[in-house]
């Protein structure tokens, strides 16, 4: 009594084509915000990672670095996931090699 029967309207045949045109056409900006996104800051920060993780396992011993929390030192001791640094002498700290943010050129520390 108060429902009423509801029927499905047939889209017109030209307009069929035109439709999936007009869905990629919107999403063409997405795409091409996505590639943008993708070279401007998704690919620099993996390289710039894989090239700490290099750094960090090229690590040995007399290497002279710099820490995340701006510790100057040389390196005493290398483990398997941390290190030794001796930042003044008779003074060693431990700490992750994750935590190394630079190498620094042999003789900048005296």
């Amino acid at each position: 009594m108060f429902i009423s029967s509801a029927f499905a309207q047939t889209a017109p045949a030209a307009a069929a084509g035109g439709d999936m045109q007009s869905t990629l056409m919107s999403m063409l900006p997405l795409l091409l915000m996505f590639a943008v996104l993708y070279f401007v800051m998704i690919r620099p920060q993996m390289k710039k990672q894989k090239e700490h993780r290099a750094m960090i396992d090229a690590l040995a011993k007399g290497d002279e670095v710099v820490t995340a929390g701006g510790l100057l030192g040389k390196v005493s001791k290398i483990g398997d996931g941390n290190i030794g640094v001796e930042i003044a002498s008779g003074v060693e700290v431990q700490m992750q090699r994750s935590a190394v943010v630079q190498v620094l050129p042999k003789g900048s520390l005296k």
